[in-house]
């Protein structure tokens, strides 16, 4: 379906040592200390390692720690992992032990059964310690060491993950292009009366026959009333004709998250009032992009998206102008375009689907950042009856029915991805989003899946997406 990518390399081992030394760069003299997912209760149930700990170290097995001691030029890293245990190892998989982990990891392996004797003793000969959000490492610290001074790394790290490295931009490139072939796929599966969850079990099923790990988030197939939900999960509703259908998704490959949505009519033909709920929110994510420019202010693209979707709801009669309010309790006035627009314009993405951009600290757009763009439009059929009963709300109710009830029901959510090079911003996410080019690729009918062997090559950025 896709033209295939130039391979590129995972990210190296190297890489990871030099987010420590920035990291600790911008802390200072201390010790470091942070620890990984644990194994799930139940060894049945998937694990995933914790963005952060993955981050600084690579290494993907439950219950590891890591300590780092920097002194003036000096920095020691520690990598703690479970030991070899063939009898528990029968039950979970392999496990890397120490002197693997360490290679691993560009760091000094040990069991993790040293690792509380370790940061005893570091501890004990220093000024200050920094943990990264983990509150019961915290108390234990300050409880054995109360002349140590414990800071919150969080900050620093979230800052660090905000600006993607090349290999990083790769993996998420990689991810973005399963994800796109997989809406693609989806578009030409939907049809009257078939169920939300086959749509799911396709993307899904796309997914992974790509190589990617799983999906990034709870895949999002919600039809006709479901449209209307931001986070709806269950799937589990039949398509009906004449109907919207609202597919947000994204496949994790190699960690690396996508996230991408598109809004499609169920027979495959958008009808006027679809056209121009659809129409509205593709214009405000259009105006959004137009303020996406490298070394402008973030927030200039979501005060284009408001200002489209404000005037877009005003013309079609849903709201009474771009600017107007309602009484939305305790006295507060809120803006008209929240009834139906509840929701941020966008997010970085990364190691997590909402993942920390550099923009967030910044307030700039700069080479390094991955972020969605997803103006939406929710015309829930309960609205009218859930305002708060005042005079002004009545008013309002009474200027809107006529098109609430035309429009209700009907839910539109555009989402692409980008990233950011010293080129400029790049729309990476490609899948058609246009009402006509939706409609013809839906013409086409459902796709035949391929029974050629899936790519083997799991480098990030290598392979053909397959159907």
């Amino acid at each position: 379906m896709l033209a295939p990518r130039p391979a590129s390399a995972q990210v190296a081992t190297s890489e990871y040592a030099k987010r420590r030394q920035k990291l600790m760069a911008q802390l200072g003299d201390g010790v470091l200390v942070i620890a990984g997912a644990e194994e799930p209760k139940e060894d049945y149930l998937n694990f995933w390692q914790s963005p952060d700990f993955d981050y600084l170290t690579g290494f993907r097995e439950p219950g590891a720690r890591m300590i780092v001691v920097k002194q003036g030029g000096t920095q020691v890293e520690f990598l703690f992992s479970e030991d070899k245990n063939p009898a528990k190892e029968v039950w979970t998989g392999s496990r890397a032990g120490a002197a693997k982990a360490g290679l691993q990891s560009a760091t000094i392996g040990r069991s993790v059964t040293e690792f509380q004797k370790v940061l005893d003793s570091v501890a004990t000969r220093a000024s200050k310690a920094f943990v990264a959000g983990d509150e019961a490492m915290t108390a234990e610290i300050k409880k054995k060491n109360p002349n140590v001074a414990i800071s919150d790394a969080g900050r620093a790290l979230q800052q660090l993950r905000g600006t993607k490295t090349p290999e990083e931009l790769a993996c998420i490139r990689r991810a973005v292009d399963v994800t796109v072939g997989a809406q693609e796929l989806a578009m030409r599966a939907v049809r009257p009366d078939a169920g939300e969850y086959e749509v799911q079990g396709l993307i899904e099923y796309t997914f992974r026959r790509n190589g990617a790990d799983r999906p990034s988030f709870g895949t999002i197939v919600g039809s006709g009333p479901n449209s209307t939900t931001l986070h709806y999960g269950a799937n589990n509703r039949a398509m009906r004709a004449g109907e919207v259908v609202v597919m947000d998704i994204g496949a994790s490959f190699n960690g690396y998250a996508a996230d991408v949505t598109r809004t499609v009519p169920v027979t495959g033909t958008y009808s006027p009032a679809q056209r121009d709920i659809y129409q509205i929110v593709r214009d405000a994510q259009s105006a959004a992009e137009k303020e996406a420019v490298l070394g402008a202010p973030a927030r200039n693209m979501n005060v284009a998206a408001s200002k489209t979707l404000a005037e877009g709801l005003a013309r079609v009669g849903l709201i009474t102008s771009a600017d107007g309010t309602y009484d939305c309790g305790n006295t507060r006035k809120c803006t008209q375009l929240s009834l139906y627009y509840m929701h941020g314009l966008g997010h970085g993405i990364g190691l997590e689907v909402h993942d920390p951009d550099q923009y967030y600290f910044t307030g700039t757009l700069a080479a390094g950042s991955a972020f969605t763009i997803e103006p939406g439009i929710y015309v829930r059929e309960n609205l009218l009856e859930i305002l708060p009963d005042s005079p002004a709300n009545k008013a309002l109710i009474a200027s809107i029915k006529v098109a609430h009830a035309k429009y209700q029901n009907i839910g539109v959510r555009i989402e692409d991805d980008y990233v950011v090079t010293a080129s400029g911003v790049e729309w990476i996410s490609r899948a058609p989003r246009e009402m006509a080019e939706i409609e013809a690729l839906m013409k086409l009918g459902p796709a035949t899946l391929s029974t050629a062997q899936a790519p083997v090559d799991l480098a990030c950025g290598a392979g053909r997406v397959q159907p």
